[in-house]
């Protein structure tokens, strides 16, 4: 690949694809996750969780922009060491593999029961799992042009939907804005938080953009998109069914759209268009959660490309998707998984990026050729 093929992925490339992998499979159970810890202060808490979310990934990028031209296991042998550094990338790509399964595994668990009913779980799994890692054997400039193709067809037909859902709401469902009664808002933000986690795919995106300097603006511009778009889910769950009725709800996002209809009633109900937007979304969440893990996976082992790593994973995250045995104990494990992730995906670059500080390390001229050449 030559030095300017691999520059050319913009800033705003870069806001769709952080977008696009946000919007995904999580926004079905967003407002139950909400509702749970703070009732009718669900929204309150999932703009805590966005800001959160915002705080983590700022970090990412600023981490980045000290270090311009660089892969994250490039330059946190310079900042913590060589061995070091491995088991903490290591560590990267069996979350993010776990993540990708769990994803997986929602998103078969929810076909099966909204729409083929009689289809095996493993299948619809297999199938998108499938899809997935043959679109992940293209190089990061498509993985950029593929993310930034859907990215109008995710996020205009959702915030349609959204928008027409509100003119349900009862505004004395949100209140009190804080929740009423006992509430356990640090949770429900650390929960939905990590529902934004598939936006650390930043870290695979920085070393190919045009003008690094401007990923911190890319990524405000993508959060403030898609955190608003969840903000917004919230609002409107909580506003159409109040937060006692969301609570008895799965997937509240999906009831939403079954009691949302286009004017005029030129469709009575929005869930199949929504449930097609949906779809798109998994994919792309999927899409950059597996590129992300094969992409890390191959620099930890010194492999020159990551084609033979799509398929080589690929029955292990199959085998993880598999392990839950209900809906209910796969939603417990994403919750745990996702707290613990926000060590990998927050932690480990505020202190990377504390010690960077610290030890004055930053990136030269050096590192640019030396990643042009690993590419």
């Amino acid at each position: 690949m030559n030095n300017d093929r691999i520059r050319e992925i913009t800033a705003i490339q870069t806001s769709a694809i952080l977008i696009s992998t946000i919007i995904g499979v999580g926004v079905l159970a967003l407002p139950l996750f909400a509702v749970q810890s703070a009732n009718s202060g669900g929204p309150l808490v999932t703009l805590l969780a966005v800001l959160f979310a915002f705080a983590g990934l700022a970090l990412v990028a600023v981490l980045g922009m000290r270090f311009p031209r660089q892969t994250m296991l490039q330059y946190s042998e310079i900042i913590i060491g060589k061995w070091l550094s491995r088991i903490c990338n290591f560590s990267i790509v069996v979350f993010f593999a776990i993540l990708t399964s769990l994803a997986a595994r929602e998103f078969g668990e929810v076909v099966i029961t909204a729409v083929l009913q009689k289809t095996p779980v493993e299948v619809t799994v297999i199938v998108m799992l499938l899809l997935a890692a043959f679109s992940t054997r293209n190089d990061v400039l498509t993985f950029a042009y593929i993310h930034h193709f859907y990215f109008p067809l995710l996020i205009f037909p959702a915030v349609l939907i959204v928008a027409l859902s509100l003119k349900n709401a009862e505004p004395l469902n949100l209140q009190p804005i804080w929740g009423n009664g006992r509430t356990n808002m640090l949770e429900g933000t650390l929960n939905i938080a990590a529902l934004f986690q598939g936006s650390f795919v930043l870290i695979t995106v920085m070393p190919h953009m045009k003008r690094p300097e401007r990923a911190l603006t890319a990524t405000f511009w993508g959060m403030l998109i898609a955190g608003g778009l969840c903000v917004a889910i919230a609002v409107a769950a909580v506003g159409v069914f109040g937060s006692e009725e969301t609570l008895k709800l799965l997937w509240p996002t999906l009831e939403l759209a079954k009691t949302t209809s286009l004017p005029a009633n030129i469709l009575e109900r929005l869930d199949a268009a929504f449930l097609a937007v949906w779809v798109t979304a998994v994919f792309t969440t999927l899409f950059s959660t597996y590129y992300l893990t094969i992409d890390k996976a191959r620099r930890i082992f010194g492999m020159k490309e990551h084609k033979t790593l799509s398929l080589f994973l690929l029955p292990v995250v199959f085998f993880m998707a598999m392990l839950p045995q209900n809906i209910l104990e796969m939603y417990e494990i994403i919750k745990s998984i996702g707290r613990i992730g926000l060590i990998v995906t927050i932690g480990y670059p505020a202190m990377l990026l504390l010690i960077a500080i610290i030890r004055n390390k930053r990136g030269d001229r050096s590192s640019e050729q030396k990643t042009v050449e690993n590419d």
